[in-house]
């Protein structure tokens, strides 16, 4: 048995070939510390890491689960993350928001941020990490604030992301006010079909009233009240609900920009508080 046999088993199962070895690379990295390098300096893996790696293999397979809550981490932005499955993964598309917000707050000296819905915290730990803003992420989760406290422990940065459980505003005080607010929202359509895959992620991170909209609403609504003047609003956004979240925006903000990710699919919403 050698790591091309067990590539071949994913593949016979489905898995994209080229995805099927970017999670053999992360499996080799994180049980047996085997990485590029080692490959490449002809390190040859012993039959029991074989074996392991297999092992973990027939569980993706078998059960369908992300090889990120296999191994308990999911790589963003540079940073590894805790995930387990109370949290969403962390996706490349959010590496678009998340980019452009950094820019922003640096063009803009803003200093205090709101990320609602922080789940793994990586969002928050991120902006935090790379720019002077202190950023609260709120989550409804328990489960959820656990792991991005663990993840911005591990970062070190526990006095620049703060977390607390809020239900979207609930727990933000009025006078609390915001340079910006961004948020990965539930937004999939409930009755959706979701893949084996990401149907082992929390449905209260995946899914939305109003046909994927109601969260996007609900922060829409109240933003007012927690921005500060000239303050902005960031989304990511599901496939076909960028025209749906502009509208919503239109009567409170200005300057609206739409992004699109590398698929060609508007991803990323972000505006301006008109000033009353």
């Amino acid at each position: 048995m050698n790591i091309q046999t067990i590539i071949k088993l994913m593949i016979n199962s489905g898995i994209e070939e080229n995805e099927a070895k970017y999670e053999i690379k992360m499996l080799l990295e994180h049980f047996c510390h085997y990485t590029e390098n080692d490959k490449l300096r002809g390190v040859e893996l012993t039959n029991e890491q074989l074996e392991l790696i297999k092992s973990k293999v027939e569980e993706r397979i078998s059960t369908g689960k992300p090889v990120q809550y296999i191994i308990g981490e999911a790589y963003f932005m540079g940073e590894f993350y805790k995930v387990t499955p109370d949290v969403l993964i962390p996706r490349d598309e959010t590496e678009i928001l998340v980019t452009r917000a950094i820019e922003i707050i640096k063009q803009r000296g803003f200093k205090d941020v709101l990320d609602i819905g922080t789940g793994t915290g990586c969002i928050a730990c991120t902006i935090a990490k790379r720019t002077e803003a202190v950023v609260l992420g709120v989550d409804i989760s328990s489960d959820a604030l656990r792991i991005a406290l663990d993840n911005v422990t591990k970062l070190g940065i526990n006095n620049r992301a703060v977390f607390r459980k809020s239900d979207l505003y609930s727990k933000v005080r009025d006078e609390e006010k915001f340079d910006m607010i961004i948020s990965n929202p539930p937004y999939i359509p409930y009755g959706t079909e979701l893949s084996k895959e990401v149907q082992h992620e929390p449905d209260l991170a995946l899914f939305a009233e109003e046909n994927g909209l109601a969260v996007y609403r609900k922060i829409i609504e109240k933003a007012p009240v927690y921005l500060k003047p000239d303050g902005y609003i960031m989304f990511e956004l599901g496939i076909d609900e960028a025209e749906a979240v502009k509208d919503m925006l239109t009567n409170n903000f200005v300057d609206i920009v739409i992004e699109k990710d590398f698929a060609g699919i508007d991803r990323v919403i972000y505006a301006k508080l008109a000033i009353a």
